[in-house]
Order: C-alpha cells, then sequence, then structure tokens
C-alpha cells in the first residue's frame, strides 16, 4: 500500500526521496509527494499519477535541503487528486508528516479544529496529525508528537517534520511497517527494506509504541512516555539487485522464473540428510504438542487464503487433524469458536496486512497458540506470533504474488507431513516418498518454463473475452481459485473458479461458445469425476484447456488443449500445476498492454482494513 520514506544527513534529501519512492513504487499507489525543509522553511511538491509526475514538478520547481520526508499514496479517504497528496502541513508550513494507515477518529478531531478556525485543504484523515501538532505545539517538537499521538485511534506509520526543529524527523508506528535504516552520518526512513537497501544494510525494525528520533549522526529510540528503548540491529542479508528485474521485461516474469530457486531454499534446510524425515529446528516439537491440537485455524488473505486452502487438505491427510479457513476480515467478526487446544496458522506474504494482524491478536486473545507462515523476517505478524516459519522467497516486487505462493505450499506441505510424523500418522516409507517428490520439484519447474511458447499461444484465447472459468476438484479447486484471481488482478478479465461438481448448480448457464474454461485435472482420485465435468462444458462448446501430469493420456482426449506438469505425489503437484496459470495470466495481461506489476486499484501489502 502507500509508501514512506525520510532522510536526515548531509546530501541533498529529495535524491533519496525520489530514489526511495520508485523502489517502492510495487506497493501500489495513485500519488506522490516530498517535503524538504528549505532555508528556514518547509517546501512540498506533491502531485497525482505516477512518479514521473511528481519527477517533471520537481525539475520544474526544484527543492534543495538536507532533511525530507516523501510518501506514495493508495487513496482512501478522498480520491487521487494533488491536494490529497502527502505530505500534509498545518495552515503555516510549520509540519509536515505522512502517514499510512486510517486515523479512526479523525472527524471527531477535524471538528474539535475547525471550531478554533483551522482551515483544512484535503479530505483526507491524515491531514488532522499536522494541524494538531500546530495547535499542541509546547515548544518542544518531541513532547509535541507524543501529545498528538496520544490523541490518535487507528492504524498508522507517521513521520513528522518541523521548521522548529531542523536537525531531524521524528517517527512511530501502530499496526503498520516503518525501519529506520542506519547510515554513516545519515540515517534513513522507510515502510520497507528495498527503499534504502542501496544506501545500508542496517536497520532498526520499529514496533508498536516506539518512536524514533532520527538526526544525520544518531537515532534514539523511545517509546510514548520518552523512556529510551534500547533496540538491536537487524542486517539485511539480500542482495540490492534481488529487487530489480535483471533484464526480465517485468518483476512478475523474474519472480515466475525464479521458483525453482526460492522453492529450493524454503525446502532445502527442512529435510534431514538422508531424506526420511521433515525437521523445523524453529519449532522443535514434541509428539505431545501435536497431539494436543484440537483443531487448526488457517487465517490469510487473498492468494495466502488459497495458500490456506490447500494447506487444509495437506494437514487433514497427513495429519488427521480437523482445520478451518477463515478469511482474516471475516474470522474477527464471527465470534469464532477459537480456543486454548486450538492452533492458528496465520499465512501473510509481507506479515503487514493489517486484516491478518488483527485477526491473529485475536485468536491469540482467545487463547489459540500462533504460528505464523511469512516471507518478511521481523515483519509484525513474525514478531506477533508465538512461532515463526519463513518461506525464502526473498524480495517479491510485483503485486500479483508467485514466488511467495508456491514457498508458502511447499512449507504448509512440509509442515503438515512434520505433524503427521509426529503424531504416528505418517509411516517412514510414506514420509521419504513425499519427501522425494518434493526434491524434484525446483528441477520440475524447468520443464514448465520449456512450454511457455505454448502458454503464450493459449494467452490469446482470453483477450477477445470478458469472462473466463476456472474448475477444479479437490485440491484443483483451491488451485483454480489462485489462478483466477491471477488473471483478475492483472489482466482485468473477470474470471471465477468453481468446483467441478458445481457447474451443474447454476454455472453452466454462463458458459456459451468459445468461453475460455480452464479446467485442472491433476488429483487421481477425482479424475473421472472432473472428465465428466470437462464434457458437461464442452457439450456448451466452451474453449477448454486442461491442465494435467504428464502421464495422463485421459485428459488430453475431451479437452481443446492440454498443458502437461511433471508426475508427482497429489500432494506436491499442485505446487507444480500453479505455474502455467501464473504464465497464462502474465501473458494475457501484457498482450492487453496492461501494468503488470502495478495492476490498477491494487497494492502488495495491505495496510488498511
Amino acid at each position: 500500500m502507500c509508501g514512506i520514506v525520510g532522510y536526515v544527513g548531509t546530501r541533498e534529501a529529495a535524491d533519496f526521496l525520489l530514489d526511495g519512492l520508485a523502489k517502492l513504487e510495487y506497493r501500489g499507489y495513485d500519488s506522490a509527494g516530498i517535503a524538504v525543509y528549505d532555508q528556514d522553511r518547509i517546501t512540498v511538491r506533491k502531485k497525482m499519477g505516477r512518479l514521473i509526475n511528481l519527477l517533471q514538478e520537481i525539475k520544474e520547481h526544484p527543492v534543495s535541503g538536507t532533511i525530507g520526508i516523501g510518501h506514495t499514496r493508495w487513496a482512501t479517504h478522498g480520491g487521487p487528486s494533488d491536494i490529497n497528496s502527502h505530505p500534509h502541513t498545518d495552515m503555516n508550513g510549520n509540519f509536515a508528516i505522512v502517514h499510512n494507515g486510517i486515523i479512526e477518529n479523525y472527524m471527531e478531531i477535524k471538528e474539535e479544529l475547525l471550531k478554533k478556525g483551522v482551515v483544512f485543504r484535503s479530505e483526507t484523515d491524515s491531514e488532522v496529525v499536522a494541524h494538531l501538532c500546530a495547535d499542541l505545539y509546547d515548544g518542544d517538537f518531541e513532547n509535541t508528537v507524543r501529545n498528538v499521538l496520544r490523541r490518535l485511534r487507528g492504524s498508522y506509520s507517521l513521520v513528522f517534520m518541523s521548521r522548529f526543529a531542523p536537525d531531524r524527523i521524528i517517527c512511530c508506528k501502530k499496526d503498520n511497517p516503518l525501519i529506520v535504516g542506519l547510515g554513516d552520518g545519515e540515517n534513513y526512513i522507510a515502510s520497507d527494506i528495498p527503499a534504502i537497501l542501496s544506501y545500508t544494510r542496517k536497520t532498526y525494525i520499529m514496533n508498536d509504541g516506539e518512536m524514533a528520533i532520527v538526526k544525520k549522526d544518531g537515532v534514539w529510540v523511545t517509546d510514548l512516555e520518552g523512556k529510551p528503548i534500547s533496540k538491536k540491529v537487524f542486517v539485511v542479508n539480500w542482495d540490492a539487485e534481488a529487487a530489480e528485474k535483471g533484464g526480465f521485461e517485468h518483476f512478475m516474469l523474474k519472480e515466475i522464473y525464479e521458483q525453482p530457486k526460492t522453492i529450493r531454499d524454503t525446502l532445502s534446510c527442512r529435510m534431514t540428510a538422508d531424506g526420511k524425515q521433515v525437521r523445523f529446528d524453529e519449532l522443535n516439537w514434541t509428539p505431545e504438542d501435536v497431539r494436543s491440537i484440537g483443531k487448526v485455524l488457517i487465517i490469510a488473505c487473498g492468494t495466502a487464503y488459497h495458500a490456506g486452502l490447500l494447506a487444509k487438505y495437506f494437514i487433514e491427510k497427513l495429519a488427521r487433524i480437523p482445520v478451518e479457513v477463515d478469511i482474516a476480515s471475516e474470522y474477527r467478526y464471527r465470534d469464532p469458536l477459537t480456543d486454548s487446544k486450538t492452533l492458528s496458522i496465520i499465512i501473510s506474504q509481507s506479515g503487514e496486512t493489517i486484516d491478518t494482524l488483527a485477526a491473529l491478536k485475536e485468536a491469540k486473545r482467545r487463547g489459540a497458540r500462533s504460528l505464523a507462515v511469512t516471507n518478511v523476517v521481523g515483519s509484525s505478524v513474525s514478531r506477533e506470533a508465538d512461532q515463526v516459519v519463513y518461506t525464502w522467497a526473498g524480495p517479491e516486487i510485483a503485486v500479483a504474488s508467485t514466488k511467495a505462493y508456491t514457498t508458502q505450499l511447499a512449507a504448509l506441505l512440509l509442515l503438515a507431513i512434520y505433524m503427521g510424523q509426529l503424531n504416528g500418522v505418517l509411516t517412514t516409507t510414506a514420509v521419504t516418498k513425499l519427501l522425494q517428490d518434493l526434491k524434484k520439484v525446483p528441477d520440475q519447474c524447468e520443464d514448465i518454463f520449456s512450454q511457455v511458447n505454448t502458454v503464450k499461444a493459449l494467452a490469446k484465447a482470453f483477450t477477445d473475452h470478458e469472462d473466463a472459468f476456472f474448475i477444479g476438484r479437490s485440491m484443483d479447486y483451491g488451485l483454480a481459485m489462485e489462478g483466477a484471481l491471477k488473471l483478475k488482478e492483472i489482466s482485468y478479465i473477470h474470471a471465477e473458479a468453481y468446483a467441478g461438481g458445481e457447474l451443474k448448480h447454476g454455472t453452466l448457464a454462463l458458459i456459451v461458445p468459445g468461453i475460455p474454461v480452464i479446467a485442472l485435472a491433476t488429483q487421481g482420485d477425482v479424475e473421472e469425476k472432473m472428465i465428466s465435468n470437462i464434457k458437461e462444458v464442452k457439450a456448451r462448446d466452451a474453449y477448454v484447456i486442461g491442465i494435467a501430469k504428464a502421464s495422463d493420456r485421459e485428459v488430453g482426449k475431451t479437452v481443446d488443449v492440454v498443458l502437461h506438469v511433471p508426475d508427482s505425489d497429489n500432494f506436491v503437484v499442485p505446487i507444480l500445476a500453479v505455474i502455467p496459470l501464473q504464465l497464462l495470466a502474465y501473458y494475457a495481461a501484457v498482450l492487453k498492454g496492461n501494468d503488470v506489476d502495478k495492476p490498477r486499484n491494487l497494492a502488495k501489502s495491505v495496510t488498511v482494513e
């Protein structure tokens, strides 16, 4: 979602701010702006639209100064416009702020300030913070910020600068990500690591309720009462180049092709040398730990939710423990039956999705044990959960998730095997067979990439249609949901996923001649039923693309064209079968001329409810 950057040092602040905002474009935004302390005043430049518009504005109206803050906004309160863009200032320009999140009591504060004669320029909730700074200013910038924070309800990452304290910026967070980068004679603030990675690897990961005073020669972290907090330096261990395109036309395509490596990285440290057991050193569970689980609750949003749907099959079949899967934003409001015998598994690529984080807190409040499955070390979800399993996908920049999803599947399948291994459901022979097939997956991905020209040609089938359907049974149904989401996200083609057996309960009314239907048929135990469902749509003259295992000889007889994935165990094959779906969505979007990495109206990290 929105991106934040800040700089204090000796070089031109605008150079860092613009570079940092460019690194955060993947988060999704509709306007951008910066504020720089310039010759005893705060100068603001902001424009609606892409960052190039802001660059042109600054080229025409330069700013100079060595301290500043910047922001890319994704509209919530008030539509995209120059005025609604951040940074926001008070009426006299003495304070400037940038904000991610939502100020829930902004109307209450706004009405109070309006009675005092404050004039508001924007429609945003964020602007009240700048005016509140001016209203509460007591001659001490830091104390004023603390008093402002005491008035706010909601979620936020906030960065403040003041004309009265031109040597520092102040930042704080509640439920939204924020980091401080530590440099030599300069320091940085950002909402995500890629913004600062070209400048430093040393960071402070800010926690809720912490406030950092950032100057060029040091960073001081306190609580909201002003008591010092000793922070541990977190060193980022991935290369800056990992966040660049590396010769690919789009980040999404690069990340699809990175999946052999990221899956291998996620698997390699979690198998014993003889390949006969799963090991999770970060969990170190005992058989009793697993036997004490009454049920598993999986909570996630979007693509992570689809990974959770497959994890339900993994855990129930391999560990024989009942599983519920909940959309995070729904879990919080249904008075769920969660207790101390519940293991809540929280899945989030970024570890910052606010609905997921809030659902995690609710599950813990009800007594559940919590386990986070996330890609980002030090993220809010990883810090809040009792235990963490990291997916080693590296930075994922494209809004549409690919490698994060397949590494989630790999980690969750390993977790299910681990649980079945500990509670005695799985034999050593069964575990060994599953792990042998999992080890083959990285190399088998390359076999799928060899079919990319066929996938490109098939993508043309979508571009002349406004609708498409994905069907599957068993684990293929969850996979169909992810395939439909990918197509919707980046090609803007309306796509729906249905369980194969549901077609006759209304969906067949939507099947018209030539409409694309992607039929997943990788699960051998339901293949005969699935073929019957394929014949139902073929009888209505749909254009059917089948996804089947390489050794399958039946699916090809009933579809127009079939894409084969390498043979593998039923539990393992979804990791492979999603790749052609990712590629189909990608090439359909390219053929339509869409902005693949930054689809309209979407953001990478959703930090508002």
